[in-house]
């Protein structure tokens, strides 16, 4: 038996169930083989948060129309709990406990069987606080269950024609304030909207830190190091200050490491470079 028909196989034990989703690779797989499986007895739920980027929610409904599974809406409460705000290493840990406790709530009273969620079996070696709320609230994460990897999710998307066996990972939008800053929708705006506007440059692996300093804002921007040559070139780096100074960032810098996944959780680690 395939990895994939371990999954489909666990999937249909369920009977029922709600799928926690964002529109990234591993939730669309999930969401997508639920469907195939289960078809309206399975029900994508995705969280309106501010740490959620417009044109991500934009995308996961655009998917979800495409394809044909059910998805819903509902509103994320993270905001309102100090604990979240205040900006803990186990940051996540709220969120998801947030986000899954509203799964239930919906499973409860709608007779959904199973909440699923994407963890999969290479999500093992970096810092994972929100697996600590999936396992106290009973939420299931039949693509490590069944072992599937991160790329085997990519291959088995392509297979199945879904836009997202390519996608870059995307964390949300908190992890771009260090551990310690306070979390609130303003900054993450600050962050979005700086984010949206290297895209549109034609950036690929991008993200924009927001560190508070003395006298403002500091974003401080990873690209992938290939990319790093064409943000100093042709007076690119003038417009980039001068954009993101509009958006409100006193300060623009560049980190030499450049992008690298986790580079939030460095700290943690104990390594050196950032901690946003």
């Amino acid at each position: 038996m395939s990895k994939l028909d371990e999954l489909r196989r666990l999937i249909r034990s369920y009977g029922s169930c709600v799928v926690a989703y964002s529109g990234g690779v591993d939730s669309v797989f999930l969401a997508y083989v639920a469907y195939e499986e289960l078809g309206d007895k399975s029900l994508a739920v995705i969280a309106d948060t501010p740490s959620l980027p417009r044109s991500e929610l934009r995308e996961a409904h655009e998917i979800a129309e495409r394809f044909g599974f059910r998805i819903r809406v509902v509103k994320s409460r993270e905001f309102d709990n100090p604990d979240y705000t205040a900006n803990p290493i186990n940051r996540c840990y709220y969120c998801k406990h947030d986000l899954f406790k509203e799964l239930v709530e919906v499973a409860r009273n709608e007779g959904f069987n199973a909440i699923l969620y994407g963890e999969n079996a290479s999500d093992t070696g970096d810092f994972r606080p929100g697996a600590q709320a999936a396992a106290e609230l009973e939420v299931r994460a039949p693509l490590k269950e069944a072992g599937i990897t991160k790329e085997e999710i990519r291959g088995y998307s392509r297979g199945l024609g879904l836009p997202t066996a390519e996608k870059a990972q995307m964390a949300c939008l908190s992890s771009r304030v260090p551990y310690g800053e306070i979390v609130h929708p303003g900054k993450l705006r600050m962050v979005e909207e700086g984010e949206d506007f290297l895209r549109g440059l034609g950036f690929g692996d991008i993200r924009v830190r927001h560190h508070e300093v003395k006298g403002g804002h500091l974003a401080r921007i990873e690209v992938g190091p290939g990319e790093m040559g064409k943000m100093l070139s042709d007076g690119l780096s003038q417009k980039i200050v001068d954009t993101l100074g509009g958006i409100g960032y006193t300060h623009v810098t560049l980190d030499l490491k450049g992008y690298r996944r986790g580079s939030a959780n460095e700290v943690i680690r104990g390594e050196t470079g950032g901690t946003g």
